[in-house]
């Protein structure tokens, strides 16, 4: 069984799993699927009332906190105990390397997603300006890709779809036109 659970699944399999969870979410208990919400649950937690963004009943949404943690202590497990394996494939890493990117583990460049790497302009370029950028654009497009693609689409929502045609077409800008000029530096 635990071989089973190790190994990567299909997506034949993970994708109508995850597909099924915003149908359950939505029947069962009248609730939406999202992830980023959960920054200003916890900002709302500790900010000041007098600031009327953070001014609401955040106790409300206390079961999309325990999904995020859940994720997080499912994440914990499974490297911990599951030793995941995720396959990148040769030329990824070929074409990294052609670019400057020599240290990985596991998957991420360790020259760049690590505590050293953060101290180098193309480390604080990746993970402190890409961090805000990607905070800012998920509070500008009023949720995150998850809360677009799996559930905006599921219910029809045509700015979900603008959104996810957005993030893709940002995804292709930053891996094609912008990513490499950062890794030179």
């Amino acid at each position: 069984m635990l071989d089973f659970i190790s190994q990567p699944w299909p997506w034949y399999v993970s994708g109508p799993l995850l597909g099924l969870m915003v149908p359950l979410l939505l029947f069962i208990s009248n609730k939406q699927f999202g992830v980023s919400s959960n920054f200003r649950h916890i900002c709302a937690m500790f900010a000041p009332k007098s600031i009327p963004f953070f001014n609401y009943d955040w106790k409300k949404e206390s079961w999309n906190l325990v999904l995020i943690l859940g994720t997080v202590a499912g994440a914990w497990v499974a490297h911990a105990y599951l030793n995941p394996t995720v396959n990148v494939s040769d030329d990824t890493y070929a074409l990294l390397n052609q670019q400057g990117v020599h240290q990985f583990d596991g998957f991420a460049p360790a020259d760049i997603f690590s505590w050293e790497g953060l101290l180098s302009l193309r480390g604080f370029i990746m993970i402190v300006i890409g961090g805000f950028l990607v905070g800012f654009g998920t509070r500008y497009a009023n949720g995150c890709t998850s809360g677009h693609a799996i559930m905006g689409l599921s219910l029809l929502s045509v700015n979900s779809l603008i959104a996810v045609v957005g993030f893709f077409i940002g995804g292709l800008v930053m891996t094609y036109l912008i990513l490499p000029y950062v890794l030179a530096l």
